[in-house]
């Protein structure tokens, strides 16, 4: 996006009065945006798969660990947070590379000359407010995961698009569709069913009492994930200003920092830290698939998370969740091959409402994106007529 400004910018630098240039200038414009497109699509696939890959194995790995011995709540709620320090390296490499090019590049330069950003006392009192609304959210789905079979769990989670589309509508001037409309009375009639089959999903190790703790926990969850989502892209639109993939890195990094401390502060004030040696030793594996289970576990929310908010960057908020939602069928399906879940006759109900509301927005969607490419190109012919008539 920078690149694209910085030629515009020369473009209209480098105007010259005589027609040539003004037809070389208009020709250049009209090009521009297919080239941008490009990009943007590249872009905005790596993000889906980082998304997919990252959501899917960050779910299984967490319920593995319940699975062989793990018990800790926080231990779980730790974990999707404090993998944040393998994105310092990417953070320096992109923070040093605009650096260099905008003392290099006089047109970079005079592109970077824009009204600063926001002040370094309003991005922390951001991260700090992201950081705890992340350690609340996070805590809530551990207790999901812990309560619930990992297929139910994920489908349930879907109900987080409905969350998420209101808080667009009244936080980021989100349009709601018919198609969208459809989506979220679909998601949320795909996890009604799952309520009304709590009784016999319920396994017989796991109290009804859990049981229903769990759900509505994944539920508060969804909710308050959907709110962080709407409140991320109002600052990446409002507050921060800046288009670079720095800034998304930013937004990870320090508010999982804060929720990472605040994982720390829940760990040693519940005093479940005295018990986590114990249950490194009872860990069904062993000591070393313990660690390697936590660790993995960190790092592939940590490329989930980079995933959903490069999109949340590149498109919305909204768009960004339902993306998330295209791993309905593929969690459930990897749960019933490892973890042996059941898959009867609600559940997959259940699964097929959610993926026709993910394809009925993702349709809502292709009618926008062709919508503006029309208008794209009615403009550049408007252009060139002028530029003929002129």
């Amino acid at each position: 996006m920078e690149d694209a400004e910085g030629i515009e910018l020369q473009i209209t630098d480098d105007k010259e009065p005589n027609s040539s240039n003004d037809a070389s200038s208009i020709n250049n414009k009209m090009k521009l945006p297919k080239l941008i497109h490009y990009k943007w699509w590249l872009r905005v696939t790596c993000y889906i798969l980082f998304l997919l890959s990252g959501q899917s194995a960050a779910t299984l790995l967490g319920r593995l660990y319940y699975d062989k011995g793990g018990n800790s709540k926080w231990m779980a709620t730790f974990v999707q947070s404090a993998g944040f320090p393998i994105l310092l390296p990417l953070l320096f490499f992109f923070t040093s590379s605009i650096n260099s090019k905008t003392a290099t590049n006089p047109i970079s330069s005079s592109f970077a000359n824009k009204p600063e950003g926001p002040k370094l006392s309003t991005l922390t009192f951001l991260y700090i407010g992201f950081g705890a609304l992340l350690t609340g959210d996070n805590l809530m789905y551990s207790y999901g995961l812990l309560y619930l079979p990992v297929s139910t769990y994920s489908l349930l989670c879907a109900i987080q698009l409905a969350f998420n589309a209101l808080f667009s509508f009244f936080l980021n001037s989100q349009k709601l569709s018919p198609f969208v409309l459809n989506s979220l009375i679909l998601l949320t009639a795909s996890a009604s069913l799952l309520a009304v089959n709590a009784d016999s999903e319920n396994p017989a190790d796991i109290p009804r009492r859990k049981y229903v703790i769990g759900f509505f926990c994944t539920l508060g969850a969804s909710a308050t994930y959907s709110l962080y989502l709407s409140l991320v892209q109002l600052s990446f639109e409002k507050v921060i200003n800046k288009e670079t993939f720095s800034t998304v890195l930013n937004m990870q990094i320090y508010p999982s920092f804060v929720a990472t401390c605040g994982c720390v502060v829940g760990l040693f004030a519940s005093r479940e830290w005295e018990s986590l040696e114990n249950e490194m030793k009872e860990y069904k594996e062993g000591k070393v698939s313990y660690l390697m289970t936590l660790i993995w576990t960190a790092i592939t929310w940590q490329v989930s998370s980079v995933g959903l908010l490069g999109l949340i960057f590149e498109v919305s908020s909204l768009f960004s969740n339902v993306i998330s939602t295209l791993a309905l069928p593929i969690v459930p399906i990897l749960a019933v091959i490892f973890f042996h879940d059941k898959m009867n006759g609600v559940k997959v109900m259940a699964m097929l409402l959610a993926i026709w509301g993910f394809l009925s927005y993702i349709y809502q969607h292709y009618l926008d994106d062709a919508k503006s490419k029309t208008s794209l190109t009615s403009e550049n012919e408007v252009a060139g007529a002028q530029l003929e008539t002129g």
